[in-house]
């Protein structure tokens, strides 16, 4: 199937008369970013350095500072906790494409923070894969969202292995297993629901039990 979903990328890229925007969206722990970065590797091992880029949406979470001025940080990772017409405004500049890099956001899971400007996607690029939880929502501005990719994909896997994924990232940053299971419970497994219906509006069902691994 990754093969598949590689050669589909790449067609992508290859029949692109301007840039192209592939979306996946999902529910957290499905599996999303490990599948963006699999398709912008292939893509480029196809097509040559700089063919794909990736632009993740976590880049625009809200910093914890805002998050705790809004009291939303126990919620963190829901629709209202990221920065959506800022992800927008730098999807119409990368419709654009100019002469220049252009520099994007990522999210450093270490320091659970946004850092600015880590992620440059050069003029050269052809296919712009980027993934979110809430991609394909029929909501106001994450429905604009919708209108700037050319296809979107939703990337899902059984519930019990999402959130042993999401255990061990909250693991993985630091937590104590008793807050990583709250944190899961509380936050993450809340997401995924609001997720869930989202599917409908994609395209392609991707089913993912094991992460793809770079070659």
């Amino acid at each position: 199937m990754l093969e598949e979903l590689a050669a589909e990328a790449q067609g992508m890229a290859t029949r692109a008369a301007s840039r192209e925007f592939l979306g996946l969206a999902g529910p957290p722990g499905a599996g999303k970013s490990a599948l963006a970065r699999y398709l912008v590797h292939e893509v480029c091992e196809g097509l040559g350095r700089g063919a794909a880029a990736y632009l993740p949406m976590d880049g625009f979470h809200l910093s914890n500072a805002q998050l705790d001025r809004l009291g939303r940080r126990d919620r963190k990772g829901a629709p209202d906790t990221f920065d959506v017409r800022g992800y927008l405004a730098l999807l119409r500049r990368l419709h654009s494409v100019g002469a220049s890099s252009v520099y994007a956001p990522d999210f450093d899971r270490t320091l659970d923070e946004p850092i600015a400007a880590r992620l440059a996607i050069a003029p050269g690029v052809r296919l712009v894969v980027t993934e979110g939880n809430y991609l394909a929502e029929d909501s106001p501005l994450w429905r604009e969202v919708r209108a700037l990719m050319t296809d979107i994909w939703y990337v899902e896997a059984d519930d019990e292995i999402r959130e042993a994924r999401l255990i061990q990232r909250q693991l993985d940053g630091g937590r104590t297993p008793e807050d990583a299971r709250e944190w899961v419970r509380r936050s993450d497994r809340a997401n995924g629901e609001i997720v869930k219906p989202t599917r409908e509006n994609c395209s392609r069902i991707v089913r993912l039990q094991e992460s793809p691994q770079l070659r």
